[in-house]
């Protein structure tokens, strides 16, 4: 017995050592991009404190707010010193309705804890007010605002042991074991060099996710095209093809059997068609924007549309796979009489990126020069998890603090979360491709302006898409906002319906009408912008899928016997769905290390044949 206490406590010094080396190592690797990041936010609070001094007018509000937290400070320290005689608990200031960091009982039952979790929230309170005191211009104003949100929240009393009452609580319930738990957690996940969000054993990609049956009929360097095995006698001639974002896998539209966006198409009799992005690896660095649209997108649809039975196809692109689809289409509609597109739809998808929420707050002038620079990538890289975490900060309360409160000082292990498996399931990205996205279409946001950009040769006018469009967009939606996805209605010349759904980009996508969750709005009047649309349009309860889905098949053709094989004479079964790209992981790609071979494309400028030849 005591032999095998030495074991774990010699195994458990190993690996504290081992993270400890690891912490230390990754601090010097990125010790220069830590110095400019935090000189970089340091002349920005230099600036705006500077113009605060100079300001008297902002000065003299600035002391009023001060002086109005001063005496909200000794009112809840008042209030909760007489809560442990009167029972008296009407708080100074109370958590928003979504703030979930404070709603245990413990943080109002004992007066310590009462006053740290009121203090924190007017401290939250008077940050915003005295940012908002200087005119600094907006867009300073949300980098500013950013970075008060990510210092705040760090320092939050939810995420120390001693100020946090429940986890102190479950550390005497428990005896100590729950600290112990945590601990043990911590380690593996700085071995692991990220945060466990969900329970990643629960899950297996063509075991429990991804398994909507299909084919792999095709697939280049980019890509690997799936075909879905029909579940209906009849399904519509026209089929669609799903184009995820390719910083995803795209098995978010593909998850389990009860909300899986796939199924519900197919079993409604639609063949449904999905690109699996590939997984960069070193070496394949030098793939540019050109060839995801000429290699991704347009050739998906070509694959699609000569499998068709009547050469058209349906299309929707999910995120920055919109974002793509739009392009292709714009190029595709050079050649009206032969453009294989029917309808396009775009799902939380941005073209125009003039507002793009909470992360437009670090994209600016100096991150472009350290992308130009090869600061943040590596072998021509950008690696998935770099913008997993960029993701993470947007909501940094509930993607990283959350699990670190209940992880580390509660020991408690992640519940198993499909969701966030995918989220964690990250894919790479060719740095000359992804510095030609960042720059010219989110920093100078030139895709929303006329014939600014030139992509396959041809310059991009997305007025030109005048087939039927959908835009949908969510309430909640953090990455892709709805107020700048109701913008692409604006852009394209074609008739346009514009649904807006509840919740998030994630949550509100994948939202099956068996959940009968967060609701919908239709039918708004488009003149006159977002505000005035939602004043107009129609509430309605249950999901979007359902009246998306009604159009969809009114615009997919007459019905015809469906075909059990996938593909064609041309296009043939390569492997069965999800197929081998999908299960690419980001660190086997980095650990593979190997040069890739890839030719790079040079043709004319694209013209659409009869035969759709590339």
């Amino acid at each position: 017995m005591e032999k095998t206490k030495e074991f774990t406590l010699t195994n458990f010094i190993t690996r504290l050592t081992s993270a400890n080396t690891k912490i230390a190592k990754n601090y010097i690797d990125n010790y220069s991009g830590y110095h400019h990041d935090n000189r970089d936010i340091a002349l920005k609070y230099f600036n705006f404190f500077s113009k605060l001094a100079i300001d008297p007018k902002a000065l003299y509000k600035t002391q009023n707010y001060l002086l109005d937290f001063f005496q909200d400070q000794q009112k809840a320290f008042g209030v909760v010193f007489n809560n442990s005689n009167s029972g008296e608990k009407e708080p100074v200031i109370e958590a928003g309705e979504k703030d979930r960091r404070f709603v245990a009982p413990e943080w109002t039952d004992y007066p310590y804890f009462n006053f740290l979790k009121q203090n924190h929230l007017l401290i939250e309170k008077l940050t915003r007010q005295i940012t908002d005191v200087v005119e600094v211009g907006d867009k300073k104003k949300k980098q500013l605002e950013f970075y008060n949100k990510q210092y705040l929240d760090t320092l939050c009393p939810t995420n120390f042991l001693m100020s946090n009452p429940e986890a102190l609580k479950l550390a005497f319930e428990t005896k100590g074991k729950s600290l112990w738990d945590g601990f043990n957690n911590l380690v593996s996940d700085i071995e692991k060099g990220k945060i466990t969000q969900s329970d990643e054993s629960a899950f297996e990609v063509g075991l429990n996710l991804a398994v909507t049956p299909g084919s792999v009929i095709y697939e280049n360097e980019l890509l690997q095209l799936i075909q879905y095995t029909p579940t209906t006698k009849n399904v519509c001639e026209i089929p669609i093809v799903l184009m995820p974002s390719w910083i995803n896998k795209y098995y978010v539209l593909d998850l389990q059997a009860k909300n899986s966006f796939v199924k519900f198409l197919v079993d409604k009799g639609i063949t449904v068609f999905v690109t699996s992005w590939r997984n960069p690896s070193p070496g394949m660095g030098h793939l540019t924007f050109d060839d995801y649209v000429r290699q991704g997108a347009l050739k998906a649809i070509e694959v699609a549309k000569e499998i068709s039975p009547v050469k058209k196809v349906n299309v929707l692109g999910y995120c920055m796979g919109g974002t793509l689809l739009s392009i292709a289409l714009s190029i595709l509609s050079t050649n009206k009489k032969n453009n294989p597109v029917n309808t396009a739809t775009f799902l939380g998808s941005m073209i125009d990126f003039s507002d793009i929420g909470p992360i437009g707050a670090v994209i600016n002038g100096a991150l472009m020069k350290k992308l130009e620079r090869g600061e943040l990538t590596k072998d021509g890289i950008f690696y998935g998890h770099d913008m997993e975490r960029a993701f993470n900060l947007i909501r940094a309360n509930d993607l990283v603090w959350r699990y670190v409160v209940n992880n580390y000082l509660k020991g408690l292990k992640p519940t198993p979360f499909d969701v966030l498996f995918w989220t964690n399931d990250n894919t790479n990205l060719p740095s000359e491709m992804y510095i030609y996205y960042m720059r010219e279409m989110i920093y100078e946001n030139k895709l929303s302006q006329k014939n600014a950009l030139t992509i396959c040769n041809t310059p991009i006018d997305i007025g030109k898409i005048e087939i039927p469009v959908f835009v949908v967009g969510f309430s909640e939606d953090y990455i892709s906002p709805a107020e700048t996805c109701f913008e692409t209605t604006k852009l394209v010349s074609g008739p346009v319906e514009f649904i807006y759904g509840g919740s998030g980009h994630v949550s509100g996508a994948i939202n099956p009408p068996s959940k009968n969750k967060y609701g919908y709005y239709l039918h708004g009047k488009l003149d006159g912008g977002f505000g005035n649309w939602k004043k107009t349009a129609k509430y309605n309860e249950g999901s979007w899928w359902t009246p998306w889905s009604e159009r969809l098949l009114a615009n997919s053709g007459k019905q015809i016997a469906a075909k059990q094989k996938a593909g064609n004479e041309k296009y043939t079964k390569i492997e069965a769905a999800p197929g081998s790209y999908v299960m690419e992981k980001c660190s086997e790609c980095i650990n593979k290390n190997v040069e890739i071979n890839l030719k790079k494309v040079s043709e004319p400028t694209y013209e659409l044949s009869e035969n759709f030849s590339l």
